[in-house]
């Protein structure tokens, strides 16, 4: 049986190589988005052509959504758990998640490939700093994992449950998730998250999102590039 903390095999890795997100599964492609559309006048076709790419932008365009509803991705997700928190806020997706009260097995820690500054005029954003000296905050966070770890495992060691150990674990704990969209709801995340005003870390999985879909909906991703939302 295959542990779910091992990423499937599409899949990209982001957070210098401490997470990943991987496409599980998908339902429908660029023509189920069309013949949806369809339905209407009782008519479907099995392939595309130039029209049908015209009827697409069309759709978009138009905020025709419930075409767009029909196509299903389903990926895992491997994430610091602030990001999880942030992720969750998007409550038209369907989520399952590795428990801590059920193992304990493959906990491991977000250290940030570098440190940011706060935002000054911005209470919510963060700025890259050139001259920040992050070496010795980095060095604490990985201090700090290692005591949180050693916590956690003296309370097991001493006969406490799972469910009250997991307590001290810190906020950069990695989890590991499924998670299951629609792409029109799918496309809401993206806007949001793969933004100039979301958190650094959260877009480095919009963004590998948006890699590992493009190829199922090539045409869709080319409407959104010619908007100015690169993908």
């Amino acid at each position: 049986m295959k542990h779910i903390n091992v990423p499937p095999d599409n899949h990209v890795k982001v957070l210098d190589g401490q997470g990943w997100v991987g496409l599980i599964d998908h339902l429908g492609s660029e023509v189920t988005i069309l013949n949806a559309a369809r339905v209407s006048f009782g008519k479907m076709k099995e392939t595309m052509d130039e029209k049908d790419i015209v009827l697409l932008d069309y759709l978009i365009d138009n905020k025709h959504s419930s075409p767009l509803e029909h196509v299903v991705f389903t990926f895992s997700v491997h994430c610091p758990l602030f990001v999880r928190g942030q992720w969750h806020r998007h409550r038209t997706w369907s989520y399952n998640e590795i428990s801590r009260r059920y193992t304990e097995i493959d906990l491991e820690f977000y250290v940030p490939p570098k440190m940011r500054r706060q935002a000054e005029t911005n209470r919510q954003a963060s700025v890259d700093s050139p001259d920040f000296d992050d070496k010795a905050l980095r060095e604490s966070i990985a201090d700090h994992n290692k005591s949180s770890l050693e916590l956690y495992e003296k309370l097991l060691a001493a006969g406490a449950c799972r469910e009250q150990a997991r307590g001290v674990l810190p906020q950069n704990m990695m989890v590991t998730f499924w998670a299951t969209v629609d792409l029109n709801n799918l496309i809401h995340f993206l806007e949001l998250r793969d933004s100039e005003h979301a958190q650094w870390e959260i877009r480095q999985y919009a963004a590998a999102i948006k890699k590992l879909i493009k190829p199922i909906i090539p045409h869709v991703a080319k409407y959104y590039d010619s908007k100015g939302q690169p993908w």
